[in-house]
């Protein structure tokens, strides 16, 4: 059985997965009334991700005989300055999401739930991943700068990105 303040806390991240998705789908929104198609992809793919997340967070609460108790979500942002500013906030967004994760795993040791910090290594893993994504993105997109012809061509490279579930030990 889980412990009732890992089930809190749980539910909280699976609430803080579920505005991710909403955040980077309002991404894709502004991206897309921009004719930045591609961008618009790649936060498609990244609000994708951000729900399996969240249900992989869901399923292991379930589980652990938890309950689910599903708050609402907060109101994403809708309006960035620029694509350069969109991808700054997702890198800032991206680090608070690793805090988040950090404050699971540091609850789990002190609560000595080993179930559930075997299960958050997972989470910490996929975070060096997506901020490592993020940020690689975002500095091409700095070098790039006010230059359409490179912002036009790092719009076709993003369009390339599939959602893929990750595979989940």
């Amino acid at each position: 059985m889980i412990a009732k303040k890992i089930n809190t806390a749980l539910n909280a991240q699976v609430n803080a997965e579920l505005f991710s998705a909403y955040l980077y789908m309002s991404m894709s929104a502004w991206c897309s009334q921009r004719s930045l198609s591609g961008m618009a992809n790649w936060m498609r793919c990244q609000a994708q991700e951000e729900q399996f997340h969240a249900m992989k967070i869901y399923d292991y609460i379930l589980e652990r005989g938890g309950h689910i108790s599903l708050d609402a979500i907060e109101k994403p942002s809708a309006e960035w300055d620029s694509p350069i500013a969109l991808f700054e906030e997702t890198a800032r967004h991206e680090a608070k999401v690793t805090g988040l994760i950090n404050d699971l795993v540091s609850l789990s040791i002190k609560e000595k739930d080993y179930a559930a910090h075997i299960f958050l290594q997972w989470f910490v893993t996929e975070q060096v991943e997506e901020e490592a994504s993020v940020s690689e993105v975002l500095e091409r997109m700095k070098m790039i700068g006010d230059d359409s012809a490179g912002m036009f061509a790092m719009d076709m490279e993003l369009a390339k990105r599939l959602f893929t579930p990750p595979v989940a030990p």
